[in-house]
C-alpha cells in the first residue's frame, strides 16, 4: 500500500499566492523523485480547539491560515530515497524557493496507509 507524508503549517494569509507558487514548484520536484501526488489545502473551516486543534498545534496567529498538505508515495522506501534527493535538489533550497511561512512551526510525519477506499 502507498505511503503518505502529512504536513500542517501556519502561513501568513497575505502569502496565499506566494505559498501556492512555492507548493507548485515543490510538487514538480517531488514527482520527479517518485511521489505520486501532492495535495495542498488552504484552511477554510479550521476551528480553534480548547485542548488540541490544528491552529494550536502550529501556533497559528490571527493573520495566518492553517495549511494541510500531503504527499502520496508508492512506498516508504521510495519516499526515503526520494526525500533525500528532494532535500538536496537546488530547486528546493531556500535561496531558490524560500518557504513563505515559519518552518519551525511546521508539523510533519510519515504514515503507512491502512485503508484506501
Amino acid at each position: 500500500m502507498n505511503y503518505v507524508d502529512g504536513f500542517v503549517a501556519a502561513v501568513p494569509t497575505e502569502n496565499k499566492d506566494v505559498y501556492k507558487v512555492h507548493a507548485e514548484k515543490v510538487a514538480i520536484v517531488l514527482k520527479e523523485y517518485g511521489a505520486l501526488k501532492l495535495v495542498n489545502c488552504w484552511g477554510d473551516d479550521v476551528p480553534e480547539g480548547k485542548i488540541t486543534s490544528f491552529p494550536m498545534a502550529v501556533q497559528c496567529k490571527p493573520d495566518e491560515t492553517v495549511v494541510f498538505s500531503w504527499v502520496i508515495w508508492p512506498s516508504r522506501e521510495v519516499r526515503n530515497e526520494g526525500m533525500k534527493k528532494v532535500m538536496a535538489d537546488p530547486r528546493c533550497q531556500p535561496d531558490q524557493n524560500p518557504m513563505p511561512f515559519d518552518g519551525k512551526r511546521l508539523i510533519y510525519g510519515g504514515f503507512e496507509m491502512i485503508v484506501d477506499e
